[in-house]
C-alpha cells in the first residue's frame, strides 16, 4: 500500500516512515525537505499520486494562536482537497490528548488543534483522528522553558507521557486498519505530577536545578487542571516506562 507520511522528517514522522516501510509498504516522507509542502500546496498531487493512505503528523513551530490557527488551517485544508482529488481512502492525523477540554478552556494552540480536527471531521472524507499524550522526548524542553533563576516552575498538573517510537507504532496501527471516523487515545503507562517527571529528568542527567509545581504555571501558553492532560478511560495504553526510555536513550 502506498502511504504519505506528511510531516515526515520530523520526530514522529521519521519513526512512522521507517516502521511502515518495514511493514513493507510504499512510503513517501512528505516534508519540505523533500520538496512537498501541506502549506502552500507545492509537491502534494505529485506524492499522492497513487497513494491510498495519508498521514499527518505536521506541527506548527508557532504556539500562539493565529500564527497555529493560519498553519493548521491551510495545511489540512490542502490536504482534504489535494487528497480527494488524489482518491485518498484513509486521512489519518495526529493531535493531543485534551484538545477539545484546552480549545475550550484556553484557546490558543489548543483552539487551533481543535479547529483542524474540525475541518477533518466536517470534510465527509474516511478519517482517524489518534490523540496521544505528551512525549518524553519533550519533557526536557517543557522543564527548560518552565526555569527562570536556575528554578523550573511547572504547571501543577498529572501527566501521563508516552515515548514517540510508541506514538509512532500507535499511529501506525490505526493507519492500517479501516478508518474509524472517530478518535482514538493513547497514553503511558504511568501518570506522573509533572514537577515530579520534570525533576526525573533533570536528575537523570546530572542537572541540580530544583522544580517547582506552580499553581500559575502554563504549558504551551494554558493555565491547566490538575487531571486536564490525561486521557480517558477507554484509552489504549502502550508499555515503555519512563525510565526504560531513560536507559534505552543514554545507551545509545
Amino acid at each position: 500500500m502506498k502511504i504519505v507520511v506528511v510531516g515526515g522528517t520530523g520526530l514522529i514522522g521519521s519513526r512512522l516512515v521507517a516502521r511502515l516501510r518495514g511493514d513493507g509498504h510504499d512510503v513517501v516522507a512528505g516534508a519540505r525537505a523533500t520538496g512537498v509542502d501541506s502549506f502552500t500546496g507545492v509537491g502534494l498531487a505529485e506524492a499522492l499520486d497513487g497513494a491510498e493512505t495519508l498521514i499527518d503528523v505536521s506541527n506548527s513551530s508557532y504556539v500562539d494562536e493565529a500564527a497555529a490557527r493560519e498553519f493548521f488551517y491551510a495545511s489540512t485544508l490542502n490536504l482534504l482537497t489535494f487528497g480527494a482529488a488524489a482518491g485518498i481512502r484513509h486521512h489519518v492525523a495526529l493531535s493531543v490528548v485534551g484538545t477539545d477540554r484546552l480549545a475550550r478552556s484556553e484557546g490558543g494552540y489548543f483552539q487551533a488543534k481543535a479547529e483542524q480536527e474540525k475541518l477533518i471531521v466536517r470534510s465527509g472524507r474516511p478519517y482517524s483522528i489518534v490523540h496521544a499524550t505528551q512525549f518524553f522526548e519533550f519533557v526536557r524542553s517543557i522543564t527548560d522553558a518552565a526555569t527562570r533563576s536556575r528554578i523550573a516552575h511547572v504547571a501543577d498538573a498529572l501527566i501521563q507521557p508516552m515515548a514517540a517510537d510508541d506514538v509512532a507504532a500507535s499511529v501506525a496501527g490505526i493507519a492500517a486498519g479501516a478508518p474509524t471516523n472517530g478518535i482514538s487515545e493513547f497514553g503511558g503507562p504511568e501518570v506522573f505530577e509533572l514537577r515530579e517527571l520534570a525533576e526525573r529528568e533533570l536528575r537523570f542527567r546530572h542537572d541540580d536545578r530544583e522544580v517547582l509545581a506552580d499553581p500559575l504555571g502554563t504549558y504551551f501558553g494554558a493555565q491547566l487542571e490538575h487531571r486536564e492532560l490525561l486521557p480517558g478511560p477507554d484509552a489504549t495504553l502502550v508499555e515503555t516506562r519512563f525510565h526504560e526510555w531513560q536507559v534505552q536513550k543514554a545507551l545509545v
